[in-house]
């Protein structure tokens, strides 16, 4: 059975257009990195199909189901130096959050 491991790898924030653009008067909590996410965090995706893991923000899900499903089906980014590997990130423009999506072969 296919499985898919999705790894945060990197959070950040872009403090000067948080600064811009953000009421932190309002929204205090968009002071930093988007606080759903831990670095080393992982999630397991099991079967044929490509579904959102429980806990998974919609929005990141939205984001990076396609590179999810196109390693869970078998595809190589030749770009990357890992077979079945892909780097996607959520689009947040204020807090981008990097994973890595990683083929996980059975023994």
């Amino acid at each position: 059975m296919a499985k898919v491991r999705i790894k945060v790898m990197k959070t950040a924030a872009h403090m000067d257009l948080i600064a811009d653009h953000v009421d932190t008067d309002a929204f205090p909590q968009d002071g930093g990195p988007c606080p759903m996410w831990t670095i080393g965090q992982e999630f397991l995706i099991e079967g044929s199909w490509a579904e959102r893991p429980e806990g998974f923000c919609d929005w990141a899900w939205s984001d990076i189901q396609r590179d999810v499903t196109m390693i869970l089906l078998g595809a190589d980014l030749p770009w990357l130096k890992t077979p079945g590997t892909a780097i996607a990130c959520c689009t947040d423009g204020l807090r981008p959050v990097t994973f890595k999506i990683e083929r996980v072969e059975d023994d």
